[in-house]
């Protein structure tokens, strides 16, 4: 299989933060040692965050159009590299192989649209002026980007986590710093090898490896950090970019609910089902976390999920032969809390129809159906990040909106039924950022429609056409004159008769009757 060039210094793997330190990555799968980077400190971090600034302001001046020449260089190389990029991507986290490679037409669907419409987004906007004042004024908004901005990515998409909001961003005119998961650094290395070495595109992007202090030192160095992970760790750079005063956009995480009711297909609901909770091994944000499903089409729906989830095949398949769906669990931790969700959903009352348990080798853990579950139990409540779905029966629709609603997440939702005007009523009830309607996770690929995260699940959001590129820029207004002139009425020195004509003209065009429009004094 295809493995990363990396630093092969020995040393203390797994310590981080230090310029001194080295990580080991271990494929999950296996256990064995797939590379290694250096544990950056804030030394490191400062150094490459200078080199990126002096970096920036050539990439801003190519403009769109400029950039887009080196964006669609890189979806090339990634092209050409697609095998030893998504060789990498399942070495480093345990990734089935179909799992893995979708993550390439992530990376080529995001060049391609903001190449494609970022002279469209970024053009200066013209503004109509207002009141008197502007009768002689030209006004225009610029979007300048953020010079430097900040990207900490998580685990569990090394290619298409950085891709999501890095392409905005470069295209925007920022340079950005990246600091991927410790736990899978070597794509997202291997890429931005990639841009700097085999293209020669400018050194607008940086890849920084480490642990939490090597993020940290990212949040001290950048003008705006975006941050995709645990709502535990965003709360602390939100609370650090306050501090700083540099804007934070945070995507973290989900405990997305499945609605089916009486009416939904049920075959295609159970598929969705089983693709949506067990994709990438249940290890994503919008992955389906929980389903909610009405009394009458109760029993079938469980038994086409089982039936299809028993079926699944799982393993770390070899390259290119797509003959297992989903593989390992990417790191120890995570395993263990989706071993712990299952065990206190059993111990108190749930069934477990297919899977339930690790796997005998590597940080495998079954495909899991759960039944006779409630909101009592952990995987109700608390994102389980993994292959797992509870399945709950509800009486109606109310009671399935009301518990849907019952998390402090609020990321994404499902709702499946065959009326259109129910399927609205239903998704304007939900405290979600995102419903899909007879299907699952979609909205998050549609890159014209905003993802964000209500309640626990996030600060701001990612996509939805322009406002994914105007995030990372500030808004420039210009104001030019039309007409010239040597002075402006209000300027110094103050005249009465002048200032008495103002005082008339502003209440004349700025009142709302007539007596006060022409000063009479009011009615008594």
């Amino acid at each position: 299989m295809a493995t990363a060039q990396a630093n092969t210094r020995s040393g203390d793997g797994g310590v981080t933060g230090r310029d001194d330190a080295v990580i080991e990555v271990r494929c999950p799968a296996d256990g064995r040692v797939v590379g290694c980077v250096p544990g950056m400190g804030p030394a490191a971090v400062a150094a490459a965050a200078a080199q990126l600034r002096d970096a920036q302001p050539a990439w801003e001046e190519l403009g769109p159009n400029g950039r887009a020449i080196h964006m669609r260089s890189f979806l090339d190389w990634i092209l050409d590299n697609e095998s030893r990029l998504v060789g990498i991507m399942q070495e480093e986290t345990g990734k089935s192989w179909g799992d893995a490679a979708l993550e390439i037409s992530m990376a080529v669907d995001l060049i391609n649209y903001y190449s494609a419409h970022a002279a469209e987004f970024l053009a200066d906007r013209k503004v109509a002026s207002w009141g008197a004042g502007g009768l002689t004024k030209k006004l225009r908004v610029f979007a300048r980007p953020y010079q430097l901005v900040g990207m900490l990515t998580p685990w569990n998409g090394p290619l298409g986590g950085p891709m999501l909001d890095g392409v905005a961003a470069l295209m925007a005119g920022a340079a950005v710093l990246f600091k991927p998961s410790e736990f899978t650094p070597l794509t997202w290395g291997e890429a931005t090898r990639g841009w700097l070495e085999d293209i020669g595109a400018p050194p607008v992007l940086a890849n920084v490896t480490g642990g939490p202090q090597t993020g940290a030192a990212v949040v001290e160095e950048v003008d705006m950090i975006m941050f995709t992970g645990s709502t535990r760790t965003g709360r602390k750079i939100a609370a650090r970019a306050g501090e700083r005063l540099i804007p934070c956009s945070l995507e973290l995480g989900g405990k997305d609910p499945m609605i089916v009711l009486s009416d939904a297909d049920i075959d295609r609901a159970s598929r969705a089902a089983a693709w949506g909770a067990m994709w990438n091994s249940g290890q994503i944000c919008i992955s389906v976390e929980r389903a909610y499903v009405e009394a009458p089409v109760y029993d079938e729906f469980v038994a086409k999920v089982t039936d299809k989830v028993k079926g699944l095949r799982q393993g770390m398949d070899p390259d290119g032969s797509f003959s297992t769906d989903i593989g390992a669990m990417c790191t120890p931790a995570q395993l263990d809390i989706v071993e712990s969700h299952v065990n206190d959903a059993v111990d108190k009352g749930a069934r477990v129809l297919t899977g339930g348990k690790r796997g005998e080798n590597g940080q495998f853990f079954e495909p899991t159906v759960l039944v006779d579950v409630d909101h009592s139990m952990l995987c109700m409540r608390d994102e389980t990040f993994g292959p797992t779905l509870p399945i709950m029966k509800v009486a109606d629709e109310a009671e399935a909106v009301r518990l849907a609603n019952d998390s402090r997440y609020g990321l994404s939702a499902s709702v499946w039924t065959g009326d259109p005007a129910r399927a609205d009523r239903i998704s304007r009830q939900l405290e979600a950022g995102a419903v899909n309607q007879n299907n699952v996770m979609m909205s998050t690929f549609q890159l014209t429609i905003p993802m964000s995260g209500w309640k626990e699940s996030g600060v701001g959001s990612r996509s939805g056409g322009a406002a994914g590129i105007l995030k990372f820029c500030r808004q420039q207004s210009v104001v030019s004159e039309r007409i010239h002139l040597s002075s402006e009425p209000h300027w110094y020195p103050y005249v009465p008769r002048k200032n008495k004509i103002q005082a008339k003209l502003v209440r004349l065009l700025g009142a709302h009757d007539w007596r006060r429009r022409l000063g009479l004094p009011p009615r008594r």
